[in-house]
Formats: structure tokens, C-alpha cells, sequence
């Protein structure tokens, strides 16, 4: 009787644990967000969903293994720089991103810039800052789009350069400096 009850007790007590760490999992992709105003929170919850639509994709065979890989390390590289942006900047705002690898570059821009002379906060074309690289996989640059304002003061500013190099808008090194926007009310 008493090692049925412990048996019991034992599988009990796996099942437990079982759903712990499965809340844990959930947890860990969502409890570090709460440190995030609604802004970043919606954006780290659209990456979430598209990472589901991907999986759902690969699981139906209609994409192939390397274009799900790059997608999901694509989203992977956007979810480290949005946080990592929202952390440094203590703001509820993230730009409009673009991540590309070195060989997609070309999407971005008509004459694609060397990767290796790229400079944090780079203006390319007054369209795209560019906020680093990171390597999830693969490496991705991650650029922001500007939004019109920006791109009529910088050619306000004589801050374009038609050859696709771009000016420096800022001698910071911190993408989140030249990220400013209302800073979101605290609770």
C-alpha cells in the first residue's frame, strides 16, 4: 500500500514538474517583457506571432528548411535589437526595423554598402539608420527606417549623401540616444 502511494506521490509530483518548466518556457518569452511599455510589448508580441507562422509553414512543407532558419534567426535578430533598444532608451518606441543579411542587402539599398565600413547610427540614402549587427545564425544588419520627419531635417541639414554612404548623425555609439520619441507615462 505504502509503495502505491508513494508511486502515486511520484507520478504526481513528475506531471508537476512536467508543467512547471512548460510554464517556465511561456514565461521566459513573455515574463521579461513586462518590464516594456505597450509599444514594445506589441512589437515582441508580433515577432511572436510571426515566428508561429513560419513554424506553421515549415510544418506544412510549404517553405523549405534554410528559408525557415533564416526567417527564424531573422526574427531571433529583430527580437534581441527591439529589446535591446527599449532597454537603453527607457522609452516606449522602436523605429520601423529592417534585418538583412550581407547578401540581401541589395533589397535595401540600389548600391549595397560595404558591411565592414558600416558605423552604429550611420544615416544611409535619409532613408536608414543603422543600428548594428547581430548574429543569430547568421550576421544581420539592422537598420531603422526613418520617418519623414527625420528625412526632411537631415536634408534640411545637408545630411544626405547620394552615393548610398551615409553621414553620421550622431557621435554616439548607442542606438538608443538617436531613438527619441514621448517617453510613456509611468504607472
Amino acid at each position: 500500500m505504502v509503495k502505491l502511494q508513494l508511486k502515486i506521490c511520484g507520478i504526481f509530483a513528475v506531471a508537476f514538474l512536467s508543467c512547471l518548466c512548460a510554464a517556465g518556457t511561456t514565461q521566459s518569452q513573455t515574463g521579461g517583457e513586462r518590464e516594456f511599455g505597450p509599444v514594445v510589448r506589441a512589437y515582441l508580441g508580433y515577432l511572436r506571432n510571426e515566428q508561429e507562422v513560419v513554424d506553421d509553414r515549415v510544418s506544412r512543407r510549404e517553405i523549405s528548411a534554410a528559408y525557415y532558419r533564416r526567417n527564424s534567426n531573422r526574427i531571433r535578430a529583430l527580437r534581441q535589437m527591439a529589446m535591446q533598444i527599449a532597454r537603453q532608451s527607457r522609452n516606449d518606441y522602436l523605429p520601423e526595423f529592417e534585418a538583412v543579411t550581407r547578401d540581401e542587402m541589395g533589397m535595401l539599398f540600389e548600391q549595397a554598402p560595404r558591411v565592414e565600413t558600416l558605423r552604429i547610427n550611420e544615416v544611409l540614402k535619409n532613408t536608414f539608420r543603422f543600428l548594428g549587427s547581430v548574429r543569430s545564425g547568421e550576421v544581420f544588419y539592422i537598420f531603422a527606417r526613418l520617418d519623414p520627419y527625420e528625412q526632411m531635417e537631415l536634408a534640411g541639414a545637408g545630411g544626405s549623401n547620394p552615393s548610398g554612404g551615409g553621414s553620421v548623425a550622431s557621435p554616439s555609439s548607442n542606438p538608443a540616444n538617436t531613438l527619441t520619441r514621448a517617453r510613456r507615462a509611468s504607472p
